[in-house]
């Protein structure tokens, strides 16, 4: 009975020859029993820096309890983690998509080291998310994720706030219309305690993505982080994980090119995180999946925005949960035709399965029905042109603007662009560029959501556009393009742009052009100059070496 399911570690566990092995799982507390069960890897990215992951710790132990329940014997074990919350605006943030690769891998190598029949990852922030859905389409042992759960939004001036609203403070009090005393109050009570950032922004956005991508079980993501309710969850997901190595489903099975669309189309559908399509096309490339940039504009032409939810909308992850959760989400998908209803799921029924026992909360707001939609389109589009020829992603949620054209503003970093916004140096209809905070140019994609934060608190977040090769945060909101390919630091068209050159955005033609001839960007070009790496020999330089290009996911390869 015990042995069901235990179709890898065998290799670690059984036979004489092992002896050694079992000395040394025996010194950690394995017993010859625990031994005898399919070995279940727990892995958790907890850290006790930033409240995303923090309570990690303890709900890995009703994992735990889950896979005992069921059967299997859990071998927890730790990744990294860095917080884009806290690192925002700084050289740290460097680090925070660099992560996402070093979770992947770290994840992978325990897995094949230590010959896991199953995995189960937890996460919480934004990078520890897609990191480890990357490790699970690369081992394809049979495992699901669980993410944490959000944050519980703060109270500033007797109103809900987020991260979001912080950001957006340091803005006001730059421009004077914040008192030192109100930034401070907003400063101590925006973030009350565990949980990931509470809007629609990356954390939340991706959670809802890998439920209708159907590798986290349906509904679990939006059980907020300290609601009752979540070590029920947990608990469940770990027999969830025995009961998938026992039938031998993978996540491969799971993670098809239909699903990877209905995780998509949830995103737009929820006015989700632009850093989605990175995520997303890392999470295929590394689950044999052919996704392309592309398909997302594809589908947000036909999927309409339906949640309310910030940073474009009203409401926060908790009103989500409230209103019915991210089941009641794939509901309204299901009626409007946006899912291919028969894929499964970790829990082995199929998305339609699942969306169908939603139970909305009578009189909610936060979900839209079908014939009232907040946009008939959904939360971003893919531009291309002469700046982008590889594209880039405008989010669109939360604003109705289609068109900007106005003179260019560059700087060449995030720190020197800060600056200029809060020295007051950024007029109305400036478009402000940021490069080489590119994958490789940064290295790393820096998120832009200090300085777009700081431009909406100086009330320019209708009249500016801003475009960059790095990313944006999913807090940001506004005229905001992030991930313009190629790159600055490759050469691409963005390291032609000079103050003053008149930058055109348009939605409706899903162009990005700036107006000046192509012979004129390539005499442009031709006298560029590679940037010297100032990081040495270390992690950033070896993750420039080896990334990929934005539109291709910004993953690593050899």
């Amino acid at each position: 009975m015990n042995d069901a399911g235990k179709r890898h570690s065998r290799t670690i566990t059984d036979g004489p020859s092992r002896a050694p092995a079992r000395a040394m799982l025996k010194a950690s507390g394995f017993t010859d029993s625990d031994l005898s069960r399919p070995i279940i890897g727990i892995a958790n990215t907890w850290i006790e820096i930033g409240p995303c992951t923090y309570h990690l710790r303890d709900l890995a132990e009703y994992v735990k309890e889950g896979v005992r329940e069921a059967g299997g014997t859990p071998m927890e074990f730790n990744t990294v983690s860095i917080s884009d919350g806290i690192t925002m605006g700084s050289q740290g943030m460097k680090a925070s998509l660099v992560s996402r690769e070093v979770i992947a891998d770290s994840i992978e190598l325990v897995t094949i080291g230590n010959m896991f029949d199953g995995l189960i990852a937890l996460s919480g922030c934004d990078k520890t998310i897609p990191g480890t859905v990357m490790a699970l389409g690369r081992t394809n042992v049979p495992s699901l994720m669980l993410y944490g759960g959000s944050i519980m939004p703060g109270s500033f001036q007797q109103h809900d706030v987020t991260i979001q609203d912080v950001f957006e403070a340091v803005g006001a009090h730059a421009s004077g219309s914040m008192s030192d005393i109100e930034l401070k109050d907003m400063e101590d009570h925006a973030c009350p305690g565990a949980g990931a950032c509470g809007g629609q922004f990356t954390a939340n956005t991706m959670a809802i993505a890998f439920e209708m991508l159907g590798i986290s079980p349906i509904g679990s993501a939006s059980v907020p982080a300290i609601h009752p309710d979540k070590p029920k969850v947990a608990r469940e997901c770990g027999r969830q994980v025995m009961e998938l190595a026992r039938r031998n489903i993978c996540p491969r099975d799971i993670m098809t090119r239909n699903a990877f669309e209905n995780a998509i189309a949830a995103v737009l559908t929820t006015g989700g995180s632009t850093n989605s399509v990175l995520h997303l096309l890392a999470v295929a490339q590394e689950s044999g999946v052919d996704l392309q940039i592309e398909d997302f504009d594809r589908i947000s032409e036909k999927t309409p925005l339906l949640a309310d939810l910030k940073p474009g909308g009203q409401f926060v992850a908790n009103d989500l949960f409230a209103a019915g959760g991210n089941r009641l989400v794939a509901k309204r998908m299901l009626e409007g035709g946006m899912l291919h209803e028969d894929e499964i799921t970790v829990s082995g029924r199929t998305i339609s399965e699942e969306a169908a026992d939603a139970l909305e909360t009578p009189g909610q707001i936060v979900v839209r029905e079908l014939e009232e939609p907040l946009k008939p389109t959904g939360g971003y589009v893919i531009l291309k042109g002469n700046l982008a020829p590889e594209g880039c992603v405008l989010k669109v949620a939360g604003h109705e603007k289609t068109h900007h054209r106005g003179p260019a503003r560059v700087f060449d970093s995030e720190e020197n662009a800060m600056e200029e916004v809060m020295n007051g140096g950024i007029q109305p209809n400036d478009v402000v560029v940021i490069r080489y905070e590119g994958p490789k140019g940064g290295p790393g994609m820096r998120e832009m959501l200090a300085v777009t934060g700081a431009l909406v608190g100086r009330g320019l977040g209708e009249s500016v556009a801003l475009m960059t090769d790095g990313r944006f945060s999913g807090a940001t909101h506004g005229f905001m393009v992030g991930h313009v390919a190629p790159e600055a630091a490759v050469r691409g068209p963005i390291a032609a742009l000079r103050d003053g050159d008149t930058v055109v955005f348009d939605v409706e033609s899903r162009r990005l052009d700036v107006e000046i001839s192509d012979e004129a960007i390539a005499e442009r070009l031709a006298e560029w100059s590679e940037r010297p790496s100032v990081f040495g020999d270390g992690v950033m330089t070896k993750y420039a070496r080896l990334v990929s290009s934005a539109a291709r996911g910004a993953v690593t390869r050899a």
